[in-house]
């Protein structure tokens, strides 16, 4: 809870000033309140996805779910392919749960302790399990953040997952690749034992909050009642399994302990996105800085040009931000007009989503990465060259922008 109470205590005077500067042009106050109210408004949506995402954890910690999880997935680990097949269960993991932070902790104390008892060396570990985490906390339906840029954006989170798919599919091929050649290097003087688990003790009854969970949003039903079900499913198991209420009332309030989730580890988050949509509502209606962009915009003549300046901005913003979400919001909103008239919601999505939503895991500063290199043990700049996914993409979406360019211009001089 304290990580968030900085982020929404250093983000008030900025507020403040910002309504000080709008009422001393002659705006008054009550009009200022509606406006703010308007921007609270456009990000209520996902102020409710992550108060559900608050609860999902303890929920699925209680039916057994999250247990039952991690037992098929160590069992699933041989020692000959350790990271690579590390790096597909957290990535698997984080699509399922929509979160780097959970998939860590879920997933990442087991798997770094059986790495490092056959004679891994940990930050090539962590930077397996990081790498696949992050897989899931930008690219999963499930994820509050992809959920917080599609709504941004304007975007539905259909047509963002396939704006993201490329160079998904790209760093994700590159990524096993990239394991399975280290797992061959470093194959010689491994132990041969791992972990040990008995899937016989596993029942049916425990994967239904995820099998409810996937199976609402496949069916296309708004993704806000595949959170209720699947969290109302997993609460009735968790009754069933003799969980008493005050239990399960104490874990969906404060969390799960090592774990987070809970409703008092996400209110002051879920206030500073209020207060975030707010802000930007007051930026977009006067204009604060969209004459700025504007100019600064002016002078790029091609997607390449846009793709690195907007790069070159949210990478500012998150390293003064030091998180993931404000990123989001400020780039998304401020850049939002000029893609959408030279090129489109999905091309803005495509380059966030390799960038804005990766660099606060590349930040020493950044609350995301603290939490991060907490649950593995490993320091962030030990690990992050191991952590591909992160570090690939933005290199992968200059790339395309960059071959977008060259296409369109060759098609030109033809037409010419």
């Amino acid at each position: 809870m304290s990580i968030h109470i900085p982020l929404l205590i250093g983000f008030l005077p900025g507020f403040l000033f910002l309504v000080y500067l709008i009422n001393s042009k002659g705006v008054s106050y009550s009009k200022i309140f509606t406006i703010s109210l308007e921007g609270i408004k456009k990000t209520r949506g996902v102020i409710y996805i992550l108060l559900l995402v608050g609860f999902l954890l303890p929920s699925w910690y209680l039916s057994g779910t999250i247990e039952q999880l991690v037992t098929v997935s160590l069992h699933l680990i041989a020692p000959a392919y350790f990271l690579m097949l590390s790096f597909i269960v957290a990535s698997v993991f984080s699509m399922i749960l929509g979160t780097s932070v959970g998939t860590l902790s879920a997933v990442g104390i087991p798997i770094m302790s059986t790495g490092i008892s056959i004679g891994h060396q940990p930050e090539i570990i962590a930077g397996a399990l990081i790498a696949g985490a992050f897989v899931g906390d930008r690219t999963s339906p499930f994820s509050s953040a992809h959920q917080l840029l599609a709504h941004t954006l304007e975007i539905s989170v259909k047509e963002q997952f396939k704006a993201m798919l490329p160079t998904t599919l790209i760093s994700i091929v590159l990524g096993i690749v990239f394991f399975s050649l280290l797992d061959a290097y470093y194959q010689e003087g491994l132990l041969g034992a791992t972990y040990v688990n008995d899937l016989k003790k596993l029942s049916f009854i425990t994967f239904i909050p995820p099998l409810v969970l996937i199976g609402i949003v496949l069916v296309r039903i708004k993704i806000l009642y595949a959170f209720i079900l699947s969290i109302s499913s997993a609460c009735l198991i968790a009754l069933y399994k003799l969980t008493t209420i005050s239990e399960l009332s104490h874990a969906l309030f404060f969390g799960v302990e090592g774990m987070g989730g809970g409703f008092i580890n996400m209110y002051l988050l879920l206030l500073f996105l209020g207060l975030a949509g707010a802000y930007n509502g007051l930026l977009e209606e006067y204009k604060i800085i969209q004459s700025f962009l504007d100019e600064w915009l002016a002078t790029s003549f091609s997607l390449f040009a846009d793709t690195v300046k907007t790069m070159i901005a949210t990478t500012l913003i998150a390293m003064i931000a030091a998180n993931q979400t404000l990123p989001i919001i400020l780039t998304g909103r401020s850049f939002l007009s000029h893609w959408k008239h030279r090129y489109s919601n999905a091309e803005l999505s495509r380059v966030m989503g390799d960038s804005t939503m990766l660099v606060p895991g590349m930040l020493p500063w950044s609350v995301l990465a603290i939490m991060c290199s907490t649950i593995v043990g490993v320091p962030l700049l030990s690990y992050l060259p191991y952590a591909i996914f992160l570090w690939l993409l933005p290199l992968l979406t200059i790339g395309i922008s960059l071959l977008k360019v060259g296409k369109a211009f060759k098609r030109e001089t033809v037409n010419y």
